[in-house]
């Protein structure tokens, strides 16, 4: 990794200088690319869904496990730059490895030969997308974050390696994390936990110390979302956010994290946000809509090449976020957007375009005919194409020694069963889980002579999960549960008074689209929100009704931040014990019985075999 990490610097940094797309010589020659090779190598797709025998327009909604051979034909003719796969593609780590290994083999077959970016978005905690049960997902940034004070750096450096070994292990060389967004905002709907906090300079060393651990293992990382996600309230895969800070306040909060990370040498891959900044640029755009509104990052020369490239001496690649998010489909459609983020600065697009049955593959080519067009007529100016081209090209060069074609799949195979969900990997994960666990009132450790609990969470799921780790610790436990989506308040209530303790737990705020996958999975949270019989609306109020009756019934209570911890000073009036886990995942064990690191390590402290040792984040607010 130190060989790849110095020809990036010793190519890209003069390139970015001189322009005008020259050519620096490296130890491996390549065909002189056509610009519409180029224009190709700026694109990453995603093949999330395809159905072979679909009809044209009638939608798709199969995940694409196996590489068709007309997709391994298009990847290879057009030279496409990379892929992203979702948790949709990943069934196995056979099926993983072999369906990456086709995708690999793509750029053998392809002119200009040089690697696929085969990338995905792997933050560990509530963005993961491997399977939970066959790889180390951890508890995310946020936990992380919670053991610094007693820990320093050591979980985020030991879970940057495991991040990296396996996903490298499994084919993959980029990775769309870590987030480095500063959480100053309590309402913000797609950051919190993915956030290792609300302090610049915690966030920044955390962020950093992943990330080198992560490319130490030959995989590059990504710093997100530039210039800034923490203090937003939309979502932008469902709209488009704004930060009205003044530009004192974004030098010292929103891009303390880059300029650290720039200034360290470990930043080489950066993505963009799509929001608008209007201190940064307030230069605005006409929408396909009509509107006339602000540019978003995305599309900001004066943020992607005056302020990153710039001020900020930012040499390596800058990926945009998804660019079928609301935040940017609302407002262009897609030929424009990917031009005008090639004119802002960006060196590739991500996701411009969907490709799910054969009748899409014509997209590829309409949309590399338009950018070619936008060249020789201006619109994108063909030295900046170049020398974006050559930072791509220099950093897949690089990345050669960690992409070896000469490895049989069985070999890869082999290699990629010894490495994920190692013992040791899941120890740490479990670890993590305990040391982040956070007591905001109370201990949280109930006496050993309560035995019988009444549990309220989220799912059945969720449910179970603790349910299972509360009788492995202590086998005398009587366990009843029950959940927001079949919320049935008599039974409950006649749980709470036959028991000992009543446990809440809440997630804070709802689940979104990016821990799902992305836009395309709107209609199905959605529908998962509908239904609940416990709605949002009413959570709050009846939560607090249910403490208020488990004490009115001398019962002991727990609330349990399954998320953002934000939310306890509304349960505190009628809670003993409030504790913040920052996570919440579960899957299925090898006994077929679900389970999650954080309800382990919760039922380690509820029976009073463990301390809540963790220390939030972020500020909670008692004062109301």
């Amino acid at each position: 990794m130190k060989k790849l990490l110095q020809l990036i610097s010793f190519i890209a940094i003069p390139l970015s200088l001189v322009g005008c797309g020259t050519i620096m010589k490296t130890e491996v020659e390549t065909p002189a690319a056509s610009m519409r090779q180029q224009l190709a190598q700026k694109l990453i797709l995603d093949f999330r869904y395809y159905c072979p025998t679909k009809a044209a327009n009638s939608g798709c909604n199969v995940p694409m496990t196996q590489l068709p051979k007309e997709v391994a034909e298009l990847i290879s003719t057009t030279d496409l730059g990379g892929v992203i796969l979702f948790a949709d593609n990943l069934e196995s780590v056979e099926q993983i490895v072999t369906l990456n290994h086709d995708l690999q083999k793509t750029s053998v077959n392809s002119e200009l030969k040089l690697p696929l970016f085969i990338s995905v978005d792997q933050e560990g905690g509530r963005v993961a997308r491997l399977p939970r049960d066959k790889s180390t997902a951890f508890t995310g940034s946020m936990s992380i974050a919670a053991t610094y004070p007693l820990h320093g750096l050591r979980y985020a450096r030991e879970t940057g390696k495991v991040l990296g070994q396996e996903l490298v292990a499994t084919g993959f060389n980029l990775n769309f994390a870590p987030t480095v967004d500063v959480n100053i905002n309590p309402a913000n709907p797609v950051i919190n936990v993915r956030s290792f906090g609300e302090d610049p300079h915690i966030v920044s060393e955390l962020a950093a110390a992943q990330l080198d651990a992560m490319q130490s293992q030959e995989l590059l990382g990504t710093l997100k979302h530039f210039p800034g996600h923490g203090d937003t309230s939309v979502d932008s895969h469902t709209g488009l956010p704004r930060v009205d800070h003044d530009k004192a306040k974004v030098e010292q909060v929103d891009l303390a994290p880059f300029r650290y990370a720039i200034d360290l040498g470990t930043a080489k891959v950066i993505m963009t946000a799509h929001i608008q900044y209007p201190e940064l640029d307030n230069t605005t755009f006409v929408s396909k809509t009509g509107e006339v509104m602000v540019k978003p990052a995305t599309m900001s020369k004066k943020i992607l090449t005056d302020l990153l490239r710039g001020e900020m001496n930012y040499q390596g690649l800058v990926i945009t976020d998804a660019l079928n998010m609301k935040g940017i489909s609302h407002f262009f459609d897609e030929t424009q957007a990917v031009i005008e983020t090639f004119k802002a600065g960006s060196d590739i697009a991500l996701m411009p375009i969907a490709i799910r049955s054969p009748y899409d593959l014509k997209k590829l080519h309409d949309l590399l005919d338009n950018l070619e067009q936008a060249v020789n007529d201006g619109r994108l100016d063909k030295s900046e194409i170049s020398s974006s081209y050559e930072r791509i090209r220099a950093t897949k060069l690089a990345m050669l020694d960690g992409i070896n074609h000469s490895k049989t799949l069985a070999e890869k195979l082999s290699n990629a069963k010894q490495v994920l969900a190692t013992a040791q990997a899941k120890q740490l994960e479990q670890e993590l889980a305990l040391a982040s666990l956070t007591a905001i009132k109370g201990t949280g450790q109930l006496s050993s002579d309560l035995k019988k609990l009444a549990l309220l969470m989220p799912d059945e799921s969720k449910c179970k999960a603790l349910e299972n780790a509360l009788i492995a610790e202590n086998q005398d436990y009587n366990v009843n549960c029950i959940n927001y989506l079949t919320f049935d308040e008599q039974k409950l209530k006649t749980h709470i008074k036959n028991a000992d303790v009543f446990v809440a737990g809440s997630v804070t705020p709802n689940q979104s689209l990016a821990e799902m996958g992305g836009v395309e999975d709107w209609p199905r949270l959605k529908q998962l929100s509908r239904q609940s019989k416990l709605q949002s609306s009413q959570k709050k109020e009846k939560l607090n009704a249910l403490l208020k009756f488990a004490k009115s019934n001398n019962k002991q209570t727990v609330f349990v931040s399954l998320r953002m911890p934000y939310e306890a000073p509304h349960y505190a009036e009628y809670s003993d014990h409030m504790l913040a886990t920052f996570s919440y995942n579960q899957h299925r064990g090898e006994d077929g019985k679900l389970t999650g690191a954080v309800y382990q390590a919760l039922a380690k402290v509820l029976s009073g075999k463990e301390k809540a040792l963790g220390q939030s984040p972020v500020t909670i607010n008692f004062k109301r």
